[in-house]
């Protein structure tokens, strides 16, 4: 078979360790300490315990316990042993043969391993043909009629020894096997097959399907998320989300919410531990299960410049396959908006509706796929109480039709609409999961304003072991919990590449168009792109010069004067074009990249357009700026016009290059302007106009990856600088300025070569914007 990662693992299932009320869930391929340390992955704080007592582990056979070494022993049965394999349940005494400290280790048995496929199959399709399509289509065998399907995505089909394979026919969103993508793959009966939001699995002549309608569960266990440094942002999280469910997440600033967030969507995985979506672990099933989710982050994640159903249409074009007609897409985007009663609002621009609206125009963005899972992080941030409580409102209805919604607030006033409560103490951990009615009896307050008063009044109290050992930690989690580690498998592979929803050129057109109808809403942004080179040609032409680039050898002083003030003038054109683009669009692109959007296609759009906008405004200053002036009788290759019109030209376009470089490295607007103005300062000192260079040892070197460098080398090259102003005895001419066509074409070169490397550093930025990554921070 041909598979884009492995589609199978031999891992064994997940470890649960209970001690002292509190329980633990070990993935496998990891070593797990147990001791007094207080780094140590499984703590127990007693006398009787060594530091470092023993180590949880997994091998060829599955889990063992080794002590290592310990003072006071390990004993089983009665027993002391340095060595123990875990099959089921095993009973760990600590420090004391009878009175040590109880380890309780149990292993699933891997044979209750289910699935949404299992647990409630849609239909069951006999497989009596040699082959079956799957697709959108209606003449498909198995038709889904589900608009991030494609109209014909894969085939089932016999092969040899009565197996059967399946065949992916070039579905935009791609077919999966065991959450891997694959083109083929030959099945078996453990075998899970996703397209879009179907799974399927074979067993004998029989096709189980199961279409996943938003009636899923969400379990995430024992997560943890490390800095690179160690800090814990997230320590041993674990909570069952049931269907149909609208969860509230509250806690102190710097409780770990917004970490929280990243981890249960996959967007950010954990350090450690792992999520479930409906009994399949998310982080393994990342690249298939990731358009069953959708987030909505603080920010906009659309462009408020366009109306309501335009920035949804181009939305639903970049996250439907390519072969979805527009009829279909606008009938998706107006189900969304009548679903959210934003239909009055469908020709308003976003950024004229009110914040209750805006919001809710993020949440149609999301809904367009129909995921199963809606995370929302401070959806009622900045609005009245009145909007706060509508938008909560909203969010329970859209649970209870049918998805499971999590909702990170620091608003407590309409808690009352969630199902279930999760709130973070700092440190990251837990301190209360359950229905809100019983969170503010569980801490004794009468008010969650006195709940956080007492997070700040006694920092050092354990409010995460308090909840543990309560009788709402067994009921509202370790319950949920226990349903949902049954024959778990754990596949450690990295996931795989998100795939991309339209093919290269679809998408590129898409964004191109979004660009334009961007800019072209911005009424005061087109009047300065059009007047920034008016300007700019102005104060060039205001610098004297009696000769223009032409004159007598020697008597032209001003010659580089001019060209100064057209580098400058080409770098700062170039640059500010393109410091900021890149930046204020964060949110969306981490978002649309999280959808399937590809990097390299969204920074070509920015280079075309850009490109081309930045082109016409070189083209216009030099022209406005160098009309009339005095010039040489020949260029080094062309006419001396022509070369000054490509070599600026060709700087802007590279400065605009750098620029994107800029915004793609900061991680906020306000970064961008003092980088812009200490780059462009560099460019006026290492073009070599105003210090000369030839000879200055490190300086000339390092103003090869100056882009002004090449564009003054260029041209002055064209109108012979060496010649109309020779430089000082003791100086020796710039080679790069000879007047010759292999030093133009070189110069031009260069400048060309920075352009690509600074475009290529800027593509790699956006690339480590992947979401799945499972990276410390």
């Amino acid at each position: 078979m041909t598979v884009e990662g492995s589609v199978s693992s031999a891992a064994p299932p997940a470890l649960v360790v209970r001690t002292r009320g509190t329980v633990r869930t070990l993935q496998p391929g990891g070593s797990y300490q147990v001791g007094r340390d207080p780094a140590a992955d499984i703590r127990v704080d007693d006398a009787r315990v060594s530091w470092r007592h023993g180590v949880l582990r997994t091998d060829d056979n599955g889990w063992i316990f080794e002590d290592l070494g310990s003072t006071n022993g390990t004993f089983v049965g009665g027993h002391r042993i340095r060595r123990a394999g875990i099959e089921g349940e095993i009973l760990l005494s600590l420090g004391h043969v009878t009175s040590g400290v109880q380890l309780a280790c149990s292993v699933p048995p891997m044979m209750d391993q289910r699935t949404g496929v299992d647990r409630e199959p849609t239909s069951i399709i006999q497989v009596r043909t040699r082959r079956l399509r799957i697709g959108r289509a209606p003449d498909n065998d198995i038709v889904l009629p589900d608009l991030i399907v494609s109209r014909y995505h894969a085939e089932l089909r016999e092969v040899a020894g009565g197996q059967h394979e399946i065949v992916d026919l070039g579905g935009h969103n791609g077919t999966f096997v065991n959450g891997r993508r694959v083109t083929s793959a030959v099945l078996n009966k453990t075998d899970i097959v996703g397209i879009g939001r179907a799974t399927f699995r074979l067993v004998g002549n029989e096709l189980r399907e199961f279409d996943d309608t938003g009636d899923v569960s969400l379990i995430a266990q024992d997560l943890v998320v490390r800095t690179a440094k160690g800090k814990v942002l997230l320590d041993h999280v674990s909570f069952p989300i049931p269907e149909r469910c609208l969860v509230g997440v509250i806690g102190p600033s710097g409780a770990g919410k917004s970490t929280l967030l990243g981890a249960v969507t996959g967007t950010r995985p954990a350090t450690e531990g792992s999520v479930q979506y409906d009994h399949r672990d998310l982080y393994t099933h990342f690249p298939e299960l990731r358009h069953r989710i959708g987030l909505v982050p603080q920010e906009d994640i659309l462009h408020t410049q366009l109306p309501t159903r335009r920035a949804l249409r181009y939305a639903a074009e970049l996250r439907f396959p390519g072969d979805t007609s527009g009829a279909e897409r606008d009938r998706r985007v107006d189900e969304v908006l009548e679903e959210l009663g934003l239909t009055p609002h469908a020709q308003t621009r976003v950024d004229r509706l009110s914040g209750g609206q805006r919001k809710r125009v993020s949440v149609a963005l999301e809904l367009l796929t129909k995921p199963s899972l809606l995370f929302l992080d401070e959806p009622t941030s900045g609005l009245d109480p009145g909007l706060d409580k509508s938008v909560m409102e909203m969010m329970r209805d859209l649970a209870h039709d049918g998805r499971t919604i999590v909702v990170v607030t620091h608003s407590v006033a309409n808690l009352d609409t969630c199902d279930r409560l999760l709130v973070l103490v700092p440190g990251g951990r837990v301190a209360f999961y359950g229905p809100p009615s019983e969170g503010l009896t569980f801490f004794g307050k009468n008010s969650w304003a006195e709940v956080f008063q007492a997070f700040d009044r006694e920092p050092g109290r354990d409010w995460a072991t308090e909840f543990q050992v309560s009788p709402l930690y067994a009921q509202y989690v370790v319950s949920g919990l226990d349903g949902g580690l049954n024959g778990r498998r754990r596949d450690v592979s990295p996931p795989s590449k998100p795939p991309r929803r339209q093919g290269r050129l679809a998408q590129l057109g898409t964004l191109c168009r979004r660009y334009l109808a961007v800019i072209g809403s911005e009424r005061s942004y087109l009047a300065v792109l059009g007047i920034l080179p008016v300007v700019v040609g102005a104060l060039i032409r205001a610098v004297p010069s009696q000769y223009g680039l032409a004159g007598p050898p020697g008597k032209n002083a001003d010659a580089a004067s001019l060209l100064l003030t057209l580098v400058i003038g080409a770098v700062f054109v170039g640059a500010a074009n393109a410091v900021r683009e890149l930046v204020k669009e964060r949110a969306i692109y981490r978002r649309e990249r999280a959808a399937g959007l590809s990097s390299g296609v969204y920074l070509l759009s920015k280079i075309l357009i850009l490109g081309l906008i930045t082109g016409v405004q070189s083209v216009l200053l030099v022209i406005i700026g160098m009309a009339g002036r005095r010039m040489p009788a020949h260029g080094a290759v062309t006419s001396p016009l022509l070369e000054l019109i490509l070599a600026m030209a060709g700087l802007a376009i590279v400065s605009m290059a750098m620029g994107l470089l800029i915004s793609a490295a900061v991680s906020t607007s306000e970064k961008t302007m003092p980088l812009l103005v200490l780059v462009s300062l560099a460019q006026v000192i290492l073009c070599g106009a105003l210090v000369a260079l030839p000879g200055k040892i490190g300086l000339e070197q390092l103003a090869w990856l100056a882009p002004s460098r090449w564009g003054m080398a260029a041209t002055a090259a064209t109108v012979d600088l060496n010649h109309l102003q020779p430089p000082l005895h003791d100086t020796p001419p710039d080679s790069l300025w000879r007047h010759a066509r292999a030093a133009w074409i070189k110069d031009m070169g260069v400048l060309a070569g920075l352009g690509l490397a600074f475009l290529a550093i800027a593509w790699w930025r956006l690339e480590r914007l992947r979401p799945g990554r499972r990276t410390r921070l």
